[in-house]
């Protein structure tokens, strides 16, 4: 499969995601084979009001979301079966890229609270056509908190459209 090289200027123009689901903020690097990224957890995210009210903590489950965001930007900047590409109407793309199938090996080693930033290293271990192994891992302040393995794929984005009805 041919794949196509895609450099924009904001996040929203790699992802679908938006407000308040689009987890990532930056950009650090971007290769062929590893994504950085960051997020500063700001306290205002509308989740923590209930986990845990009165000790706000950043969800597992977001951590998760946030390194399968990661992943999906490097798709859509290096592995992006597509020419042209357009995040801004939602049945302009063949593909729907980066649909997540299978998390491995997720391991919470710490938290993360208002005012933390995470960086977020994501590999792509290997891909075989439109299947990629990714292993991620989040730090804050030095520490890893959080590694993973988890595997996204490109699929029709009739198939999501068609789900949607």
């Amino acid at each position: 499969m041919a794949y196509h090289h895609h450099e924009f200027d904001r996040i929203e123009d790699y992802l679908h995601h938006r407000s308040p689901y689009l987890l990532v903020e930056k950009i650090v690097s971007l290769d062929e084979q590893q994504i950085v990224t960051e997020r500063k957890v700001s306290g205002e995210e509308p989740f923590l009001a209930g986990h845990f009210p009165g000790a706000p903590i950043f969800p597992g489950a977001m951590m998760q979301e946030l390194s399968t965001q990661s992943a999906g930007i490097l798709i859509a900047a290096r592995y992006n079966p597509m020419e042209t590409y357009d995040t801004h109407d939602p049945h302009f793309n063949e593909y729907a890229l980066g649909v997540l199938v299978k998390v491995e090996k997720a391991r919470y080693k710490g938290f993360a609270r208002p005012g933390d930033t995470f960086v977020v290293t994501v590999k792509l271990v290997d891909h075989l056509e439109s299947i990629f192994n990714f292993s991620a891992s989040i730090e804050v302040d030095g520490r890893k908190i959080m590694r993973n393995e988890f595997q996204l794929t490109n699929i029709r984005s009739q198939i999501l459209t068609d789900a949607a009805v």
